[in-house]
This record gives structure tokens, C-alpha cells and sequence, in this order.
């Protein structure tokens, strides 16, 4: 982590961030340990090597949100998706089952990703810039994205992946004996494997660490409220302002990801939200003015807005990535419509990574990729104009 000044987010000095970023690389290349190949995972040679990844089902116990119906049938009431499963059926999601008229997670203690990561991959551009986190995810998910990023993760059997038995107590174990300053629920979708995410965060919370979520927000508004007093910080999916887009693309329906936005800022958590931006499909500039005006509307002009780059994947893999010219004209009508803080994220280097203070225009955040340059922050106000910047600073 870039060196401080003594007087709290001070400016870093160019050698303290060209060795930020060597640490940073190497601490990335041990990250893929967690989150590696199949074939990497059965290696006797890395750390933890009584964490090895084994193959096939590790996890599952019966799980509260379900309501028992007739015959056996059960619904689930943690998604808008609300399925009835028939004893010995499993629901689309590929972790949620009816056991003998019970149902089951079977996501519980058997992540497929363990790793350590800077808080902006999350990424979460207002929570204690350059400070490290621990991500983890398991199989399964409740959309159906065509350009899922980690389709062969999220997108697959619990029994086809490579996993670790990691309780929650061992997850906030390693987080602590790393000196981490989060657990993060990312980069899988973390509405799916709830139960072990609500029991992870409730010992996280405990030990004085930072619950951080990145989701598509698909979530029903009861299990999401029963959960929200764990949450420091949560990065929603808006993957869309259109209905139809939702439905032939991601496989769901857009209000409900809307209500879970609303949900969140009524309840105080700080939010922030994602859009990757798909040539031919969701660029089209009125639609990003009306999404940002509604964001303006209903949640406020402070809410980070974050454009990611579309890279051809999966069921999309025919799409070209989106050009910066795209992003620079969505950046530029997000803040057109009155959004504060609007960035560009997976192309390193550009000036939409950076923080500049909606009072005095000055940049006070500078970032290269992961990487935290410079902060000019004191106690959470613009270092040049005093003005309050939104976040979770310390």
C-alpha cells in the first residue's frame, strides 16, 4: 500500500507509488493462487496447502428462505425469480434444491474464489482508497447474462468446479491474518450464496472488518433489509436502463434491480454502481442521459457511476470491446444530466479513473488502474475547497 503522509490521506510520492505498484503485481500474482486454473489448483507448492481446491459438491445444509408448499414443493424467496422446486429439483441458479421437501443452499463454505484485491477492482472508488480486500464467490447465479465475465464460474454446476471448504471463521481468519481491511462478496453473484455470505459478515463485522458486496441487485427486498446492518458498502450491476435489454440479454427484469438501489440508499449503505457499456446494445446515449437522471432523481447526484469496457465473452464473444470514445461520451452525459462523480474503469491510464471534487474541479484522487497515486483528502473533504466528499475515507 502507497506510504502516508502523517497528516491522514495525504499525496504520495512517486517512489512510494512506483513501489505500490510492484507490490500491487506481486500481490495479484498471489491472488491467482485462490482464483487459478483447474490445473493450478492441485499444485503442492502453493501457500495454504491444506486450502487446496478439490472438485465436487462440499457444501450444502437446508437453507431458511424457502416456504414449503403442497406436496413438497418448496418456493424460494431470496430472488424476484421466486422458483418452485419439485422434491429432487434444482432451481436454475444451479445451488438451490429441494431436498426430501426441503430446501437446500448449496453454496454454503465452498467458495470458488479466494483472493486478495485492491478495493478499486471491487470496485469501490469512495472506501479506503488502495486498501486490500478479501474476495470470495462460489458457483452459481441467478441471471443469465450473455457476457458474463466469469461464465465458467457463475454460470456452471457446483460439482463442476474446483472449490475450497472454507467455513466463515476461516474466511475472517485469513482476512485478519493478512492485515485485509474488508471481506468482499464479489465477481460471482453473491445473492446466491446469501446463507454464507450473512453468516461470513456477521463474524467479519465482529472483528472490526468491512463488508463490501458487488451485485446485480437481484434480490427480493426482505432477505436484502435482513442483511443490510452488515453492509459497509455495496456495488450494484445497473446493466441497463431498458426492460427489454433485461429480459434477452441478462435474464430478469429491470424494476426489481431498481427497487434494490433505492432500498440501499434508503437505508443509509454506502452504494455505488457498475454499468459495462456493450456496443449495439446499451450505448445509446438517451437511454445513459435517462438512467442517469434517474439515478439523479432517486438516489442522488453523489452516487458513483462507474462505466466499465465491454470485452467480448462468452455468448458475446462476436461483439467488438467498446471504444473510449463510447465510454467518453457516456462519462460525459452521466455528468451532463448532474451526477458528481462518473467514471471510467477497465482502461488504465484514462483521466475517468481519476476523483476530481465536484466544488473546486480539482483532481483529488489520482488512480492508474488499481494503483492509488495521490489523495488529496483530509477527513473526508477536498484538501483545496473544504467541500464534504461522499464516502468511507478512514
Amino acid at each position: 500500500m502507497p506510504e502516508r503522509k502523517a497528516d491522514g490521506c495525504g499525496g504520495t510520492s512517486r517512489r512510494a507509488f512506483l513501489k505500490a505498484g510492484a507490490a500491487g503485481a506481486c500481490a495479484l500474482c498471489l491472488a491467482g493462487i485462490w482464483g487459478c486454473t483447474a490445473a493450478d489448483k492441485e499444485k503442492d507448492d502453493q501457500p495454504y496447502a491444506d486450502q487446496r481446491a478439490k472438485k465436487g459438491l462440499l457444501g450444502s445444509r437446508p437453507s431458511p428462505w424457502f416456504s414449503r408448499l403442497n406436496d413438497d414443493r418448496v418456493r424460494c424467496r431470496l430472488c424476484p425469480q421466486e422458483c418452485e422446486l419439485a422434491v429432487g429439483e434444482r432451481a436454475p441458479c444451479r445451488v438451490r434444491e429441494n431436498r426430501g421437501g426441503v430446501g437446500y443452499t448449496l453454496a454454503y463454505g465452498n467458495p470458488a474464489l479466494v483472493q486478495e484485491d485492491p478495493v478499486e477492482r471491487i470496485p469501490f472508488y469512495h472506501i479506503s482508497p488502495g486498501a486490500r480486500v478479501l474476495s470470495i464467490s462460489t458457483a452459481g447465479c441467478n441471471l443469465q447474462c450473455k457476457f458474463c465475465q466469469v461464465w465458467d464460474m457463475a454460470l456452471v454446476d457446483p460439482e463442476d468446479v474446483y472449490a475450497y471448504n472454507m467455513s466463515p471463521e476461516k474466511i475472517v481468519s485469513q482476512a485478519r491474518s493478512a492485515h485485509l481491511r474488508a471481506v468482499s462478496y464479489a465477481f460471482g453473484e453473491p445473492v446466491i450464496f446469501y446463507e454464507y455470505m450473512e453468516d461470513t459478515a456477521a463474524l467479519a463485522k465482529e472483528a472490526g472488518l468491512l463488508n463490501l458486496v458487488h451485485t446485480a441487485g437481484y434480490i427480493q427486498p426482505e432477505p436484502l433489509q435482513a442483511l443490510g446492518g452488515m453492509l459497509d458498502g455495496v456495488n450494484v450491476d445497473l446493466k441497463s436502463f431498458d426492460a427489454a435489454f433485461y429480459r434477452e440479454v441478462v435474464g430478469g427484469e429491470l424494476k426489481p434491480v431498481l427497487e434494490t438501489l433505492q432500498l440501499l440508499r434508503e437505508a443509509g449503505i454506502h452504494l455505488e454502481i457498475t454499468t459495462i457499456v456493450i456496443p449495439t446494445l446499451n450505448d445509446d446515449l438517451k437511454q445513459i442521459s435517462d438512467m442517469s437522471k434517474w439515478i439523479l432523481q432517486e438516489l442522488g447526484a453523489d452516487v458513483p457511476l462507474h462505466f466499465a469496457r465491454f470485452y467480448p465473452l462468452y455468448r458475446l464473444s462476436a461483439l467488438p470491446r467498446t471504444p473510449v470514445s463510447t465510454l467518453d461520451n457516456a462519462r460525459d452525459t452521466a455528468r451532463e444530466a448532474g451526477l458528481h462523480y462518473v467514471y471510467v474503469a477497465k482502461v488504465t491510464g484514462h483521466p475517468g479513473e481519476n476523483t476530481y471534487c465536484p466544488g473546486c474541479q480539482e483532481q483529488i484522487i489520482r488512480r492508474v488502474g488499481f494503483v492509488i497515486d495521490q489523495v488529496d483528502l483530509e477527513e473526508g473533504r477536498c484538501r483545496y475547497c473544504g467541500l464534504d466528499i461522499p464516502g468511507r475515507w478512514t
